[in-house]
């Protein structure tokens, strides 16, 4: 079964157990639009409580009746869908900046006095200090920063890059695409869309194959991911990164760090030949923990064990692992599986 098939089976055995409660962690990764949508009209007729985690803004807007946001410690609850947080989102966030330009004056104005009180006046001198003191401890709640990804460049394409003639896929009985056809230009953004089960991860699976990457047959069997007829052409120029939906390459027992940097000081962004030597120039050496925190994993979340990130956490880590690589054909298999909006 594929990622969204299985997750359509998991939820059918849940909903079928009539439950008083439903807790639904990411509910709508991996569906298709059209489960997403049969699962919508489920939750809207269900008779009990549902608490969703999700990041699926679309899915909120048509479900939700609160949302309770945690942002930097605290927890804020909002009546409405995601529409109506955004509104009352922003008042919130008028209301903090209004309060902190008034706590920096007062902060002057404290640092004006402290500094021009006579000695003589030693009590009330004490005393300004602590006040200042605390208003430089308060509201110390630190803003998230923005999460920056850089995808380092790779080699220049050639006039062939993808190129799909009479392609046959199935498994067994399954015929999953016949009589393929397709040829993917440079410099394109193609977007791949069917149900679940219809073949999209296949397809990726047998491109990274042609492309000389070593791929895991579905099915189990080793050997590869090879088409059952037709004829699957990837350019000689081409430096693939196949980002997976299913993660396959993260360590549970490193850290963040271990697994981006391999315990290197410096790591090489881009793309290299098999003697480490740089195509076309594509070359850049960072600090590996600069990297990590461009992917937000600063200070003590860099020494996370990767087997205890959350769904979002792992996904940008992946994406951090693959796209240090300096690909020019980039291979994204549910990108967007449990990150959050900043980050999409």
């Amino acid at each position: 079964l594929s990622g969204g098939e299985k997750r359509r089976v998991a939820l059918c055995r849940l909903l079928l157990q009539k439950p008083d409660i439903l807790l639904l962690d990411e509910p709508t990764n991996h569906l298709d639009a059209e489960t997403v949508a049969w699962l919508e009209r489920h939750l809207q007729s269900f008779p009990g409580t549902i608490i969703a985690i999700t990041h699926d803004r679309y899915f909120l807007d048509n479900v939700a009746g609160w949302i309770l946001e945690l942002d930097r410690g605290e927890g804020f609850p909002y009546k409405g869908n995601y529409s109506g947080w955004l509104e009352q989102k922003k008042q919130r966030l008028a209301l903090e900046e209004k309060g902190e330009s008034d706590r920096q004056k007062a902060l002057q104005k404290e640092l004006d006095w402290i500094q021009m009180t006579p000695k003589g006046r030693q009590a009330k001198h004490k005393e300004h200090i602590t006040k200042y003191e605390q208003l430089l401890n308060e509201s110390g709640r630190e803003k998230l920063r923005d999460t920056k990804i850089t995808i380092p460049a790779g080699p220049r394409l050639g006039n062939l890059v993808v190129e799909a003639k009479d392609l046959t896929k199935g498994y067994g009985e399954r015929l999953l695409f016949d009589n393929l056809s397709f040829t993917v230009p440079a410099g394109a953004i193609v977007g791949i869309v069917g149900p679940n089960g219809a073949g999209k991860t296949t397809l990726f699976r047998l491109i990274a194959d042609a492309a000389g990457q070593t791929v895991e047959r579905l099915d189990g069997t080793e050997g590869g991911e090879k088409p059952d007829a037709g004829e699957l052409r990837v350019g000689e120029s081409v430096k693939l990164t196949y980002v997976d939906q299913m993660r396959s390459l993260l360590d549970p027992e490193k850290t963040v760090w271990e697994q981006l940097s391999d315990g290197l000081d410096i790591i090489k962004l881009g793309a290299v030949d098999e003697k480490g030597r740089a195509l076309n120039g594509a070359i850049r050496e960072v600090n590996s923990r600069a990297y990590c925190s461009w992917f937000n994993f600063s200070g003590s979340d860099q020494q996370k064990k990767v087997g205890v990130l959350s769904g979002g956490e792992r996904n940008r880590l992946n994406l951090a692992m693959m796209l240090k690589q300096g690909a020019n054909l980039l291979l994204l298999d549910e990108p967007t599986n449990d990150l959050d909006v900043t980050t999409m």
